[in-house]
């Protein structure tokens, strides 16, 4: 064996991780988590599911939003997965000033918070209210909406986990084309949750003509911070839409969440984007585009479409022109990837 086949090169710590404490970052690139001074809004002992997005990306969340308003901050939490796993009674895993609203109200909720705030002369303390998909796009929908007319000077972040999950993985109007659900069986002619059904929200919000929408996805967690940071110097209403796979419900495996979610973003099935007064300022690239054959086939509730005969083909190319149709919308192909 020679000198030079004996040596090996030296391969340094990823410094991609989100590890606490990577010492090969700069201070300026690691995120919240990576900080030693961050809050830990959500702290050890909830009852998450493993591998639960929802989880990851409260957290990430709302550290961002803890940090850029120097820890004066209300949350303020419609009922769903992210309250009952956190809260379980006289638990509580919150590590911030946090309330508890019904369903369907924690905008409205949330907009009283500001303004008693505002009463008591403290400008300083801002107000997140959080959801899931059920609670935004379905049950508090009307608040939420009233909220966004009134321009209330409130974040709302939805984590979205495409049904409702802490119930039995019901369909809402946030399930995506052709999923199987509890309420939305793979069986007869329209198998899944029935193509063109549902909400875009992102979109809805932008109608509202307020300062700030957003989408963000775990699977890109210094966007994420960056996204909430830029939201809590905004005045007014403010939106973000965070994918947050769900294991458990959509039959995936808990240490692919993370996988998951980019596949999301690279098919271009969960298009990345900021927008301010109704139109889109900044979208999030695609490096690599993958067909959304890979996104489909890492979730069971999907697992029919992949079965032979039925028509099943076509249903997924129509999933496919969805995506296209994201990224030619929202300019999400980088210059490398275009033929």
């Amino acid at each position: 064996m020679s000198d030079e086949s004996a040596l090996q090169r030296v391969k340094f710590y990823q410094t991609g991780t989100f590890t606490v404490g990577n010492r090969l970052m700069e201070d300026d690139a690691r995120s919240v988590q990576a900080s030693i001074d961050r809050s830990n809004a959500i702290t050890s002992g909830h009852r998450a599911c493993q591998g639960c997005g929802e989880a990851l990306g409260a957290r990430y969340a709302l550290d961002a939003a803890m940090r850029a308003t120097k820890g004066q901050l209300v949350a303020i939490n419609a009922t769903g997965c992210l309250e009952v796993f956190t809260t379980p009674y006289p638990e509580t895993s919150w590590q911030i000033p946090w309330l508890h609203s019904l369903f369907g109200n924690a905008p409205a909720v949330a907009t009283g918070v500001a303004a008693a705030m505002r009463r008591k002369g403290r400008n300083d303390v801002k107000v997140v209210a959080q959801g899931g998909d059920g609670g935004t796009t379905d049950i508090g929908f009307g608040c939420l909406s009233g909220m966004f007319e009134r321009n209330d000077d409130v974040l709302y972040i939805c984590y979205d986990n495409e049904a409702y999950m802490n119930t039995g993985v019901q369909r809402s109007s946030a399930t995506p084309p052709h999923a199987h659900t509890a309420t939305t069986p793979a069986l007869g002619e329209e198998p899944g949750n029935i193509i063109g059904s549902g909400k875009n929200m992102p979109l809805i919000a932008m109608a509202h003509n307020i300062p700030y929408v957003a989408t963000a996805s775990v699977a890109d967690l210094h966007d994420l911070e960056a996204k909430v940071t830029k939201a809590m110097d905004i005045s007014g209403s403010r939106y973000i839409h965070i994918m947050v796979p769900c294991p458990l419900g959509w039959g995936s495996a808990p240490c692919d969440t993370i996988r998951i979610a980019r596949l999301a973003v690279e098919s271009g099935l969960f298009p990345l984007y900021e927008a301010a007064y109704g139109e889109v300022t900044a979208s999030k690239k695609i490096r690599r585009k993958v067909p959304v054959d890979e996104y489909l086939k890492t979730q069971r509730r999907f697992a029919h479409l992949f079965k032979k005969g039925g028509g099943h083909e076509q249903r997924r190319a129509a999933i496919q022109r969805i995506a296209d149709a994201n990224i030619e919308r929202f300019n999400l192909l980088d210059e490398r990837e275009t033929p």
